[in-house]
């Protein structure tokens, strides 16, 4: 691995320190015809494009093309409210973190960027919002970011011109900023091209040439340029471009009508340290703009720019205005600071800018084609982002892997349907108001673009009370309304909740169900790939990905991590053995393209290594609880005593090839059943007409989510990253390193094991809290040790067993010890008092390095099936 060639910004700046017009710096000579050969080529000269050349000259990488179909800066970075702000989630804001620095130290040279760190106020007009600004205070506070609760009286002496008498509190940022986001962008430039990148504008990439699904060139106007890396920064033509290559490259981002309005100076001068204001409730956000205000909108019913053509490149010309869509929002915020009302005519800009499926930013090498990078998806502040994200991608393609964790932005989290046009302009109506949305956990479903991916079992469950919710594009039972009764309504989520949720009763039902009787989860949306060679040459494959041992017999089941080189995970799965030299595995749902591309990465060349993505073809059926082995005893004619993590083939009902595994997804006994898709009706209805006598119930994916806690499993993308390591996350036990083959990570885990690890998952109950009545943990909330921050809560949910709250977290030592090491001593010491900030209030906690013993279900209030009848068994 390189080393990264480091220099210092004021070498960089030396040449360049006067607040010139950056027009009058650039080297332009763009009539001439770029050169036939680059290491890396650049599409797009926005901020963002701009930020990523700044970053790899900064790196001593200055081999660079940057090519611009108009002129620099002439898409939607030389619009945009210029705000920066740092109350974020913590993945967010630490990019965001270094933006800001990054443009105080271009300030600090002598560039007139217009930076000033006036501060920004959260304001809550409801309960619920106060609730989720204090839950964001809680997390942020202790990771370094001052910001503070104040009054609605407080407000005032802040900023005197709103209108507080409707508010119930508000968040105060000192460290938020502004700042030009058209001079950062020309700076940025200027520095690039300082560095030895090279622009030439009206200069558009036709296509991105591959060969054996590599980049090896671009192709356009002016001619044929060869590269060895090339970086899509196109924003709002990002996705199109991405289609001009072969194969297909998926970059779901599309662009949304995007307002904002300038008063001009008004009568009464706003001085310019005048605080960003983000009225969430109202979706509105201010700030001072040239002795005015300057509004802007995250409205909820967003539309989609641009809806009947390609985004033109002339797209100045095809912006819409749209007056009735425009004047309530308006209005919205005059109520909020009526100094407006003396601007009577308010200069409307819509500026539309990119818009994700899930609203976070693209980032990272794409799955179908090497050495093909994405920066893109800035959701409405280009700038906000921007410096942080060039570094993270100029340190991406120098290093070959992520030098951060940016798996919430990796590239490789979509699907083909995500790239649809038709979804994303749908998908992007809601995205753009969930920027200022309370998203309660787990609640909060997306309501366009639905019912794409679908269980065969979807239709039938709907008519069983089930409320979905997506991942992965993939419609899941979230949890059953037992009390919906065919003819009613449809049941749908209720009002979302930061307390104990409004479905809880029937989860308990399903839990009971599944500690008692039998619980049935559809658990179809898991990644599918078969992995199979011509000889014994995928054994000798796998036992170098994987750092458990995978030459198992075959019907055997391993659970194994795949490591990095640092012993991160890239996968965590199932491995089946089913042939001599085939293999099934079973990843996480967000896993489906990523881990098929990492995996296919590694193939050797002239290999006999072949991959199938078969998640389609399977529909999965988890049988859970003590009665499971009964059910299907009596639905198979096969001896369904398996030895524990095997499987084997059998017939279910009439059903033939219903591959049977003796694990589930739960911590409980039972089986996952591998059902052919075109079975699984058929297998469904024998499972719950037969389940009668033996208390058969439907389960959802959130009750399975929270005996996952219980039992102290690990989840991907929370517990499980890049970042973490097995030894971290108290799965050593499925490390071997003691095999003869060497494996992806070995060294870096050999040493972990060696050394001692710096962190450690920990599982906790939650003391002193009532869940009928407090607010409940959800994620992300600080975990402190004798008041000291040592850590956050990864997952959160409710033991049924223990009947408490719990949650589960990585404990670090506190920035005060010398020792970084984390040992079970240093956990579970009687001088430790563990404490979680909810929302504000500490709770204590009680620690345990291993799941607490389940209680029996003797204990438990006993689960009474409901009688459910069918019209018709259905067999064929």
């Amino acid at each position: 691995m390189s080393l990264l060639y480091k220099t210092t910004l004021s070498a960089i700046l030396t040449t360049s320190r006067k607040c010139v017009p950056c027009s009058s710096v650039f080297t332009k000579d763009y009539s001439n015809t770029p050169p036939t050969q680059a290491r890396i080529v650049i599409a797009g000269a926005g901020v963002v494009a701009n930020s990523v050349a700044y970053h790899l000259v900064q790196n001593g990488w200055n081999d660079i093309i940057v090519l611009e179909q108009g002129k620099i800066g002439s898409g939607t970075s030389h619009f945009g409210s210029g705000t920066l702000g740092l109350f974020k989630p913590i993945a967010h804001r630490n990019l965001i973190w270094y933006s800001i620095k990054l443009y105080q130290q271009l300030q600090d040279m002598g560039y007139d960027i217009q930076m000033r760190q006036c501060g920004s106020i959260n304001l809550a007009q409801t309960t619920d919002r106060l609730i989720a600004l204090k839950r964001r205070m809680a997390y942020n506070i202790p990771t370094g970011l001052h910001c503070e609760l104040v009054s609605p009286n407080e407000l005032k002496d802040l900023h005197p011109y709103l209108k507080v008498d409707d508010l119930k509190g508000a968040v105060w940022v000192p460290e938020d900023a502004v700042a030009n986001p058209r001079a950062i962008c020309d700076v940025l430039a200027i520095l690039a091209q300082q560095g030895g990148a090279k622009y030439f504008e009206h200069t558009p990439v036709d296509k991105v040439l591959t060969q054996n699904s590599t980049v090896y060139g671009v192709e356009t106007p002016k001619g044929v340029i060869k590269c060895e890396f090339f970086v899509n920064c196109a924003g709002m033509w990002a996705r199109e471009l991405g289609l001009q290559c072969s194969p297909q490259v998926r970059i779901p981002a599309y662009p949304a009508q995007h307002f904002y309005a300038t008063t001009g100076r008004l009568p009464k001068y706003i001085d310019e340290s005048t605080p960003i204001i983000r009225d969430y409730d109202a979706y509105t956000y201010t700030r001072e703009y040239e002795g005015g205000f300057m509004i802007g909108w995250f409205e909820q019913d967003a539309k989609p720019a641009f809806e009947d053509s390609q985004v033109p490149r002339d797209w100045l010309k095809h912006i819409k205005y749209d007056v009735k869509h425009f004047l309530p929002l308006w209005e919205k915020a005059v109520k909020r600071i009526p100094e407006l009302s003396n601007c009577k005519e308010p200069e409307i800009v819509n500026s539309p800018d990119n818009f994700t499926p899930d609203g976070r930013w693209i980032l990272g090498e794409t799955a179908e084609v090497n050495n093909y990078f994405v920066a893109c998806g800035m959701n409405g502040n280009s700038l906000q982002g921007a410096a942080g994200i060039g570094k993270a991608v100029a340190e991406w393609i120098i290093e070959g892997e992520p030098t951060q964790d940016l798996l919430p932005f990796n590239v490789q989290r979509f699907l083909d349907v995500h790239n649809n046009r038709q979804y994303l302009q749908q998908r992007i109506k809601e995205v753009v108001g969930r920027h200022y949305s309370v998203l309660y956990p787990f609640q909060c479903e997306y309501k366009h673009a639905r019912k794409l991916r679908c269980s065969p079992l979807y239709s039938v469950l709907e008519t069983k009370g089930a409320v979905f919710g997506i991942k992965m594009a993939y419609e899941r039972a979230l949890y059953f309304d037992s009390s919906y009764k065919p003819g009613d309504f449809k049941p749908s989520m209720p009002p979302g909740s930061f307390f104990k949720p409004k479905f809880f009763d029937f989860m308990k039902e399903e839990y009971l169900a599944c500690r008692e009787g039998v619980g049935i989860i559809d658990m179809s949306s898991f990644s599918k790939i078969e992995i199979k060679s011509e000889g014994l040459e995928i054994v000798t494959f796998l036992q170098k990905l994987c750092s458990n041992d995978v030459n198992i017999p075959v019907g055997a089941i391993v659970h194994t991590g795949m490591q990095n080189e640092r012993g991160g995970y890239e996968n965590d799965c199932m491995i089946v053995r089913q042939a001599e030299n085939r293999y099934f595995m079973v990843s996480p749902t967000s896993q489906q393209t990523r881990i098929y591309e990492w995996i296919s990465d590694k193939i050797p060349k002239r290999s006999t290594i072949v991959l199938n993505d078969v998640t389609s073809m399977y529909t999965v059926i988890n049988v859970v609880g003590p009665k499971a082995h009964g059910l299907l005893s009596e639905l198979s004619n096969s001896d369904m005593r398996l030895a524990p993590f095997s499987y084997k083939k059998v017939n279910v009902g009439y059903a033939s090839d219903v591959m049977v595994m003796s694990f589930t997804h739960t911590g409980e006994p039972g089986y996952c059943l591998y059902v052919p898709s075109e079975y699984a009706l058929h297998v469904y209805y024998k499972l719950m007409t037969v389940g009668r006598d033996y208390g058969a119930h439907d389960v959802g994916t959130l009750t399975q989510r929270f005996m996952r806690i219980e039992r102290f499993i690990p989840f991907w993308a929370e517990e499980l990253t890049s970042f973490t390591t097995p030894f971290e996350a108290g799965n050593g036990y499925s490390v071997r390193l003691d095999k003869k083959e060497n494996f992806i990570g070995k060294p870096a885990l050999q040493k972990q094991k060696e050394n001692g690890v710096n962190k450690h998952l920990v599982f906790f109950h939650l003391n002193d809290i009532d869940p009928d009545k407090d607010i409940w943990p959800w994620g992300g909330e600080p975990l402190y040790r004798n008041n000291e921050f040592v850590g956050t809560v990864t997952s959160a949910g409710y033991g049924f067993s223990a009947d408490k709250l719990i949650c589960v977290g990585f404990i670090q030592r506190p920035p005060s010890s010398s020792n970084k090491i984390i040992t079970s001593e240093y956990i579970m010491s009687k001088e430790a008092v563990y404490q979680i900030d909810v929302a504000g209030t500490r709770f204590s906690l009680t620690p345990y390095l291993h799941a607490p013993p389940v209680l029996s279900s003797s204990t438990l209030q006993k689960y009474r099936p409901t009688v459910i009848s069918y019209k018709s068994d259905v067999t064929s």
